[in-house]
């Protein structure tokens, strides 16, 4: 692990010490290096237990292919993010990248973490990076309401996550989840228990986010630029998905007794978010709905904890990050040269732009789950564990199936078809820059098809 967190950090003095011409060049150069790193712990995916074990960091089959996406996805923000860093003054610039590197730094150590504090502490210092992007490099006077939407909803679920830490080292004597496996069983009877285990799950809930405490996400998307959407959606939201993987086999005799709630909850949110898809104006803020319908799916896959919801859980949320990445990059290059979000007003663009047009068919075909994309096996896998837990779930998962497509659709032929309006005649063309960064985007999606086992092999 040290040789990937070592050259992360190192990366920090470099984009200090780099000149201006050369700076977004050598970051880009240097983050690929720390990608192709990260690659070898493919190698560990095929294992059942922990590798790479030191007494603070470790990697295991469920954090290796996280870790993976975290590291892949810092050069390809570096490449969405030149264009419209290009007017900001060179310290400005260089604070941002900082700020981008410093957030792969904590994600890498929030993944890899051997101790639940340790977890929670990297869980929560990913927030101080998030709200500055947010706040600092929004494109809207409402960045600031969206930052504060953003921050107390973590904040506020945070403390009764630690409380619920510092209770279990009290019972068990030990926060780590190599050990807790095979501690003896938490016997949890009174209402006080249940609160305990409620307390646990809460901030990994509103991380994912669960439908009910979703309504930070919109907000925070569409404020923020095109670097904080991308990383918001791939890598942050998981953390709530990697937390509840993680925090629920410690908790596994009261999880099956009070899990029915939250399977409903979610199952219901997949339609509800599905359905406000359909209702929106905005781009960004479609996309980021079908990121909370999708997260409702990983949700449910986990509660039913069962090895086939485990397995479709871990495939969604890696798919999921490469797809919704890929759309609000997709989304900020039209935007770039529309300089309109708004679905009426920006149409047409296939006739201007036919090449960035396959590259949105692409995405929304494996946004709506077709095969053989890994997002139809994450998808069908969860649904069947949803199944087994009960039958009639496949009325409101099937009727969230159905909307996806049509919100996916819908989506498309608005941005795509019909006749492009008069006031977008003369249009930028796309730079290869940006057709690289869709490339690299789609195309671990479809070697993913190809080897799926590569992401769910520990869970099955």
């Amino acid at each position: 692990m040290l040789k990937i967190i070592l050259p992360t950090l190192m990366l920090i003095p470099s984009v200090w010490l780099s000149s201006k011409t050369w700076l977004w060049n050598s970051t880009l150069m240097f983050s690929l290096i720390i990608a192709s790193l990260a690659l070898p712990l493919v190698n560990s995916l095929g294992e059942t237990g922990w590798s790479a074990l030191n007494p603070h960091l470790a990697v295991d089959p469920l954090s290796a292919p996280l870790i993976m996406l975290t590291c892949w996805l810092l050069p390809l923000m570096i490449l969405a993010s030149q264009n419209h860093m290009a007017s900001e003054p060179i310290s400005r610039q260089r604070m941002f990248l900082t700020l981008l590197i410093l957030l792969q730094f904590l994600l890498i150590l929030a993944f890899s973490a051997t101790e639940l504090i340790s977890f929670y502490v990297t869980f929560e210092a990913t927030l101080i990076p998030t709200l500055a992007l947010i706040t600092r490099w929004g494109a809207q006077k409402e960045r600031l309401n969206a930052g504060t939407y953003f921050l107390m909803y973590t904040l506020i679920t945070s403390l009764p996550l630690l409380v619920a830490l510092l209770i279990l080292q009290n019972t068990t004597g030990s926060l780590s989840p190599l050990t807790l496996s095979y501690s003896t069983p938490l016997t949890m009877t009174t209402w006080g228990d249940k609160l305990w285990w409620a307390g646990f799950l809460l901030a990994f809930l509103v991380k994912l986010p669960m439908y009910g405490t979703h309504l930070w996400l919109p907000k925070a998307h569409v404020e923020a630029p095109v670097a904080g959407s991308m990383i918001l959606a791939a890598v942050l939201l998981k953390l709530g998905g990697y937390g509840l993987i993680r925090i629920l086999t410690v908790l596994e005799p009261l999880t099956q007794e009070l899990s029915y709630p939250f399977i409903i909850l979610s199952v219901w949110g997949i339609v509800m978010t599905s359905a406000a898809c359909l209702r929106q104006t905005d781009l960004k803020s479609l996309i980021a709905y079908s990121s909370v319908s999708h997260m409702g799916l990983v949700m449910g896959g986990v509660f039913s904890q069962s090895s086939w919801g485990l397995a479709g859980a871990t495939i969604l949320m890696i798919a999921h990050g490469l797809t919704s990445s890929a759309l609000f990059c997709l989304a900020n290059i039209q935007y770039e040269r529309t300089h309109n979000r708004t679905l009426v007003l920006a149409r047409g663009l296939q006739s201007a732009m036919p090449l960035l047009t396959t590259f949105w068919l692409i995405a929304t075909l494996a946004n709506l789950g077709l095969p053989p994309l890994p997002n139809f096996l994450g998808e069908i896998l969860s649904i069947t564990a949803l199944y087994e837990w009960s039958c009639y779930s496949l009325i409101l998962t099937g009727a969230g199936t159905v909307i996806t497509a049509a919100y996916s659709i819908y989506m498309f032929t608005m941005t795509q078809r019909g006749s492009i309006p008069d006031h977008l005649m003369a249009l930028e063309p796309v730079t290869a820059r940006e057709y690289l960064l869709i490339y690299l985007h789609l195309a671990p999606l479809i070697l993913l098809a190809l080897k799926p086992e590569m992401i769910c092999g520990w869970a099955i």
